[in-house]
């Protein structure tokens, strides 16, 4: 069987994503695949064929990958952990519009949109998605599972630990070389905000400057 190259997930981040790794792969069988959990009476979206991952593993072929599409980083985890005790390669997807400058580590089943910026000195996780129109800067680590909605701006000395989700549009101020700003593991930055200092584990922030989010926030 010819090479075959596998989105998983169904869901709007993954028809995205789709036609990125056809300009990528264009000789290759590209297709969608899900828990067999997910799979109703469809057998294809947009013209892809899809099946569920439990066959998708069945498949011989010495020549398979996959890449998840998921944006909740738990899931994608989840999932990511699957795939490697399956030993199936995971794939990383760069769209042919993006730029990436000096000395930028990529790690496998990466996700980098069109219009994305990867400047210089960089090191990037597994699995990461960049959407459109974000970037990161200069002397950034970026760890696993980490998401990026559109127009995410990074600045320089940021480093991002696991599982993190930064929505729409906002935005991290430059840290120093000797002091970066930290955003812990498991948090959310939400759409529209303007991060300026750390953000401790596992925790929401909001607003301009990112606040942490709780009733009295609200109010």
């Amino acid at each position: 069987m010819s090479k075959i190259n596998a989105i998983y997930g169904t869901g709007g981040f993954a028809r995205e994503v789709m036609p990125i790794l056809k300009e990528q792969c264009p000789n290759d069988e590209n297709i969608f695949i899900v828990h067999k959990k997910y799979m109703h009476t469809q057998n294809s979206i947009n013209g892809y064929p899809l099946i569920s991952y439990e066959d998708f593993v069945k498949i011989s072929s010495n020549d398979k990958n996959v890449t998840i599409a998921i944006s909740d980083t738990a899931i994608r985890s989840k999932v990511s952990d699957q795939i490697d005790n399956s030993h199936i390669k995971q794939k990383s997807i760069v769209s042919k519009t993006s730029l990436t400058m000096d000395n930028v580590s990529i790690s496998d089943g990466v996700i980098i949109c069109p219009f994305v910026t990867l400047t210089s000195n960089i090191s990037i996780g597994k699995n990461f998605h960049a959407n459109i129109y974000s970037y990161v800067a200069h002397d950034c680590i970026i760890g696993e599972n980490v998401t990026f909605a559109p127009s995410v701006k990074c600045n320089g000395n940021v480093i991002i630990e696991d599982n993190v989700f930064i929505g729409t549009g906002a935005i991290i101020k430059q840290g120093k070389k000797d002091n970066p700003i930290v955003i812990g593991a498991n948090s959310i930055i939400s759409a529209g905000s303007f991060v300026t200092r750390n953000v401790s584990k596992s925790t929401t922030v909001f607003g301009n400057p990112a606040r942490v989010l709780s009733k009295s926030t609200l109010k």
